[in-house]
């Protein structure tokens, strides 16, 4: 039989924290920009340059968690039948945490011990394990992080399925996951669509798996060649050899690094097989083309990032599947269509002296062979026409996620659009993030801005209604945030001057700020910040920004001024202590940054690929030597400081060590 029931699940979780007020305006570059592309075919590169995003908008950033964590109880979807048991993190994307294989008692994914997340996603949070779904663009997804909707369906036998789902506001589009275990089943199916009621929109969708790393792990693919990736550009070498390494085996390589496989396959497949020849294979309908491998390297720094995530003897490689060949890309998704796909997971136990032997061809013909026994192409055929032409009745909702998709469903309708895709979305789902946004809807006013459950819009639609809505100081604060989202830069700074003569606040300060330091005005930016910061002194993220532009313009007396008068709690915060040793390491000020990694100071927050850690580390080094031994500060001293000090591993996050 199988069962779909709702559990807890006990684990050590860092809180989320408040969601950060401000718009991300000041978006990171994107680790995924492409410059060396010798080789790649035309339509690739078109996609890599299509469907590019200023920021996040209208997301907001998640980066007020910590990594303080205490034991709670998460809400879980577990989905079983007697040979698999799935399960769901339902507040956290959808996350297939767990699938265990019952019979040889066996964890298919790598299993994350704790939960804590970190600055790897669009939003910022992100945390490590299991399989991911991510849709809309480049960067995961914008509900690493957030609740999903999810609904308890029965299909024509009775049997349960587990739906999940959301609305997505960038690319204004429904997406629906079904997952379902008939009897007896050796794989779960994902059936998955994307519904787009708009114009043609740029695509992105990736199932990102996490599993165990080992050094006899071997990731296997019918592919001859792939699209290598190493954050520094994009080059095609032949699988599994190459530069005479065998590939195939992550912990090969020292460096991170992404390997992006070319698939003709009309199933296809990856699998990471341990060398027992036991491990996950992922299948998928042609619909998901794409295969990849991600490996954090094995040098210092990918294992202090793989313990950063979880916890030591946790290490993981992903194989993930997509839309596009690559994770660089976005596809053109019709106007007016569906797209959707089939996927399946289970365990794959094969023959470990083919599948390890230097016969790249024979490897795969026994994965193929060993996956029509576990999973029969015809079969697989036969569920994805039921599934294109079943009828799910519904039976309860599970979960609810957020209320943008039934706010959605609301303008519609008032403004005579279609409702198809939408209408699952339940009126119960409206927080308190809806309500200005309701107001608008059905007033024609827009009358607050909501600090402590802020949100945005960008639809054409909505900065109509606001265009038309009563000239207030927040009607105008929301209207300038689409205007910049827009790149009418010059737009939005008039319009968030009229919301100041209106009523002096923080965030319409800080926006105009934003702005000038996007353009380089740091001088206007800084004084715009202070302004800001002279009304909300209590804002953590706004003092981060406020701190990197002091240090940006060069005023680092400044900083360390501002520093000073910055009640205690927040001056103890990880990220901005770090400000504070930049500044202090520019004035010469080294007792400061003695200080800080003598405290073993953590930025909760650090980003993927950032260096500015170990460039503090070797700076700081650098101007000990040159001031006790009274030498000049050049690349002969840094270059002796790199080996006379070596990084500790606490301090080191470098991704592209060779």
């Amino acid at each position: 039989m199988t069962s779909l029931r709702l559990e807890t699940l006990k684990l050590p979780v860092a809180d989320l924290g408040p969601e950060n007020p401000l718009p991300a305006l000041l978006m990171t570059p994107d680790m995924h920009q492409v410059e060396n592309t010798e080789g790649i075919p035309p339509d690739m590169l078109e996609n890599i340059g299509y469907g590019r995003l200023p920021n996040i908008l209208p997301y907001t950033l998640q980066d007020g968690y910590s990594r303080e964590k205490r034991l709670q109880e998460l809400k879980v979807a577990v989905l079983e039948n007697d040979i698999l048991k799935a399960t769901f993190l339902l507040d956290y994307g959808g996350r297939l945490y767990s699938l265990f294989h019952k019979p040889s008692n066996r964890e298919l994914l790598s299993v994350n011990p704790v939960f804590q997340p970190a600055n790897l996603a669009l939003r910022n949070a992100w945390f490590s394990g299991g399989v991911e779904w991510n849709i809309g663009t480049i960067g995961h997804t914008p509900f690493t992080c957030a609740p999903m909707f999810a609904e308890k369906l029965e299909d024509h036998e009775g049997r349960p399925v587990l739906r999940l789902y959301e609305w997505e506001r960038i690319r204004q589009v429904t997406y629906v996951l079904d997952f379902y275990l008939p009897e007896n089943s050796p794989v779960l199916y994902v059936y998955a669509q994307i519904i787009n009621p708009n114009d043609e929109v740029a695509m992105y969708w990736w199932s990102n798996m996490a599993v165990p790393e080992s050094e006899d792990t071997r990731v296997l693919v019918a592919a001859q060649k792939a699209y290598r990736f190493n954050y520094e550009g994009l080059s095609v070498v032949p699988v599994p050899q190459f530069d005479g390494t065998d590939r195939s085996y992550s912990t090969v390589s020292k460096r991170a690094v992404d390997f992006f496989f070319h698939l003709e396959k009309n199933r296809p497949w990856i699998c990471a097989l341990d060398g027992q020849g036991k491990g996950l294979i992922q299948s998928s309908s042609s619909r998901l083309k794409g295969r990849k491998l991600f490996l954090w390297g094995t040098a210092q720094g990918g294992e202090r990032w793989q313990e950063f995530l979880a916890q030591k003897g946790t290490a993981y490689l992903e194989i993930q599947a997509g839309l596009a060949r690559t994770q660089l890309e976005h596809l053109k998704m019709p106007a007016k269509t569906t797209w959707d796909w089939l996927e399946t997971y289970g365990l794959l136990e094969v023959n470990p002296e083919i599948v390890h032997a230097k016969d790249w061809a024979k490897a795969q013909g026994e994965v193929e062979q060993k996956l029509e026994q576990l999973n029969s192409s015809t079969t697989f055929e036969k569920e994805l026409e039921a599934c294109r032409n079943g009828k799910l009745v519904h039976k309860e909702f599970l979960h609810y996620g957020s209320g943008w998709g039934y706010l959605e469903k609301m303008r519609r309708e008032k403004m005579g659009e279609v409702v198809a895709d939408v209408a699952m979305f339940p009126k119960e789902s409206l927080t308190q993030e809806q309500q200005p946004w309701l107001e608008l809807l059905e007033k024609g006013s827009y009358s607050t801005f909501d600090e402590t459950h802020p949100s945005f819009m960008i639809q054409n639609q909505w900065q109509e209604l606001l265009e038309a809505s009563e000239k207030n100081w927040a009607s105008r604060l929301q209207l300038g945030v689409i205007y910049a989202y827009q790149g009418h830069k010059d737009k939005a700074k008039r319009i968030w001057q009229q919301s100041l003569e209106q009523k002096e606040t923080a965030w319409a300060w800080r926006n105009l700020a934003a702005l000038e330091r996007l353009e380089q005005r740091l001088d206007i930016a800084t004084n715009y910040y202070q302004k800001a910061h002279k009304l909300k002194s209590d804002s953590i993220p706004l003092m981060i920004e406020y701190a990197e532009t002091l240090l940006m313009a060069g005023k680092n007396k400044d900083l360390l001024d501002v520093m000073e008068s910055l009640p205690a709690m927040m001056r103890q915060h990880g990220r901005i202590r770090f400000l504070e040793a930049q500044a202090a390491l520019a004035e010469s000020r080294l007792d400061i940054v003695q200080q800080f990694f003598d405290d073993e100071v953590e930025i909760a927050d650090l980003r993927e690929g950032a260096t500015l850690l170990t460039d503090l580390w070797f700076g700081f080094h650098a101007q000990k030597l040159s001031q006790s031994e009274k030498i000049p500060l050049n690349d002969a001293l840094m270059k002796r400081v790199e080996k006379e000090y070596p990084i500790p591993k606490q301090f080191d996050f470098r991704m592209l060590e060779s």
